[in-house]
């Protein structure tokens, strides 16, 4: 695995937030980074192949993208972590915790996250799907969030598809998985918080809960009227259980 370097947003103060975004970007993150930061440390990565950041080579698959992450929290010498991941960040999230040897993190949330395979329970395939279909499979109110590329300037529809090859380029084959991980979820032993939206097209509900019910400490929440974004959709919602859960 290839650790490479990390460009990082920091804002607040104390506790270490790690705030990991999925295949949207940083953007998708941002309420969640913009919240924390009144009363945390938020420390927002884009990581490397999104939003212009340049992929190394060795970079090529979420377990590597976990393993810049580990590195970074070395090089910062941090503690008593919060992990926060969206989508392939909480993929990325456990990964972390999986490995976290020296007892850097002490939580992780993962909201509609991705990662494991659930018998009974398919993923929907985004690269199949065009900018309209992606958003009717990702939000509860799809006319509120949906972006007609038509409307984006030459720049967003370059971003858009560069981080789409990312993803694809990470966690395409296999789809949006890595078979061993939900068996190795059971050595996680710190407290974990499972968010899911309950209009999740892209990863549904039960697979949340068979995500959750994979750790040894998990608690599962799901917020109504939303979808694979809920901090985006239901950001008051989604806040107040990350308040608790960080609280606890």
């Amino acid at each position: 695995m290839h650790a490479a370097p990390l460009t990082v947003q920091v804002a607040g103060e104390g506790r270490p937030a790690l705030i990991l975004h999925g295949g949207g970007g940083p953007l998708t993150v941002l309420p969640i980074s913009e919240h924390l930061a009144d009363s945390m440390r938020a420390i927002t990565p884009t990581l490397p192949g999104w939003d212009g950041e340049p992929r190394p080579d060795a970079i090529t698959s979420v377990p590597d993208l976990a393993t810049a992450c580990a590195a970074y929290l070395e090089q910062e010498d941090l503690t008593d972590v919060l992990v926060i991941g969206s989508s392939v960040g909480g993929w990325i999230a456990a990964e972390l915790a999986v490995s976290d040897r020296n007892g850097r993190i002490s939580g992780v949330v993962i909201l509609d996250g991705a990662g494991i395979a659930v018998e009974g329970e398919p993923m929907t395939d985004v690269f199949t799907l065009d900018a309209r279909g992606i958003a009717e499979k990702s939000f509860h109110d799809a006319d509120r969030f949906y972006v007609d590329p038509a409307t984006q300037s030459p720049e967003e529809r370059a971003t858009f598809s560069a981080n789409l090859d990312t993803l694809r380029a990470v966690a395409g084959d296999p789809y949006m998985r890595d078979p061993s991980l939900r068996d190795r979820l059971g050595d996680v032993q710190v407290p974990v918080l499972v968010i899911w939206g309950d209009s999740d097209g892209i990863f549904t509900p039960d697979y949340g809960r068979a995500y959750a019910a994979s750790f040894p400490n998990a608690t599962f929440a799901l917020v109504k009227e939303a979808g694979h974004l809920p901090q985006l959709e239901q950001p008051a919602a989604t806040m107040a259980l990350i308040d608790r859960f960080a609280a606890s």
